[in-house]
């Protein structure tokens, strides 16, 4: 006698519901959309940024994290802040697209920073994040199509939630430090009449840098990123980069369990400057992926430079 049952394929309603529940878990682990050269564009990690570079400043960032993968991470970030004439008062903004299989998340986020001289060139920031966040999920795509229930293949969740942050920042000629907490309103969402998820956002970050010049031409910028989201095992990224006469800058990075990276600087010319960098996985991954590649593209209007009080006067 044969005690072995016959395989029966999943139903749709296992399917779908082992996916909904798959998806709640790794959301609500997920932490906030991380980029490799967040060192060249700090906004990305702390509203406190804003205006820092006192002068109004352009950043486009295109990243694909894990090629080879479908569905891999795929995220577009745009994002831009100055100083205010007259005042110590920094504003940004950012939009980011992000896409990982069926989900989709966009925001638009604002950012306000007051800058305060503590010290002989040195200066205190402290910034404030408003913003909303979008996300939409089509499960009809993972579905099977052929099953009684048309219901299930056609299960798109979508809807908007408030963006709050916070963070703050100190910078001297050579020590730049900061403190962040990007998102730390909680997001709750209904899927049908009796399950809905509610995630918790709250990230932490914990930066810090130190330029070190070697000679009149080469400088090393040691760094540091922690990162801290609650039932998740505490991460952070070490990074050294090289850089040579301000123009041309190399870097080497290492992602706790995740990946090691490459980064390369150029400055173009004294507005312009691109940025590539090429993460190489490690673990688990690394055996299906061929790697994650991140473009980045700044433009700082440096001439705009008169036209606005800088808190160093």
């Amino acid at each position: 006698m044969n005690n072995n049952k016959p395989y029966r394929p999943l139903t749709k309603t296992t399917l779908s519901l082992l996916i909904l529940f798959s998806v709640a878990f790794i959301a609500n682990a997920q932490q906030k959309v991380q980029f490799t050269q967040y060192m060249f564009n700090g906004l990305v990690i702390n509203p406190a940024y804003a205006g820092v570079d006192e002068a109004l400043n352009l950043t486009f960032i295109q990243r694909k994290q894990w090629s080879g993968i479908e569905g891999s991470p795929s995220t577009q970030s745009l994002s831009g802040h100055t100083l205010v004439k007259k005042k110590h008062l920094g504003l940004g903004m950012s939009i980011v697209n992000d896409k990982i299989g069926v989900h989709r998340n966009f925001s638009a986020l604002t950012s306000f920073a007051y800058h305060l001289n503590v010290a002989e060139k040195s200066y205190l920031s402290a910034g404030l994040q408003v913003g909303i966040n979008n996300r939409r999920s089509n499960y009809g795509q993972v579905m099977p199509n052929n099953g009684t229930d048309p219901r299930l293949n056609d299960v798109p969740i979508a809807y908007t939630s408030l963006d709050l942050g916070l963070g703050f920042y100190f910078r001297s000629p050579r020590l730049h430090v900061g403190f962040s907490v990007p998102q730390f309103l909680p997001e709750q969402f209904t899927l049908n009449d009796t399950i809905s998820v509610k995630l918790s956002r709250a990230n932490y970050f914990l930066f810090t840098k130190y330029i070190i010049p070697l000679s009149e031409t080469i400088d090393l910028e040691p760094s540091m990123l922690l990162k801290y989201l609650k039932d998740v095992p505490l991460s952070f990224d070490i990074n050294l980069n090289m850089t040579y006469r301000k123009v041309l800058t190399m870097g080497l990075s290492y992602r706790k369990n995740e990946s090691v990276d490459f980064m390369l600087k150029a400055q173009i010319t004294p507005q312009f400057q691109f940025g590539y960098s090429y993460d190489y996985g490690i673990g688990e991954v690394s055996s299906v992926s061929t790697g994650s590649h991140e473009l980045m593209l700044n433009y700082v209007f440096r001439y705009t430079q008169s036209k606005v009080i800088s808190p160093r006067q």
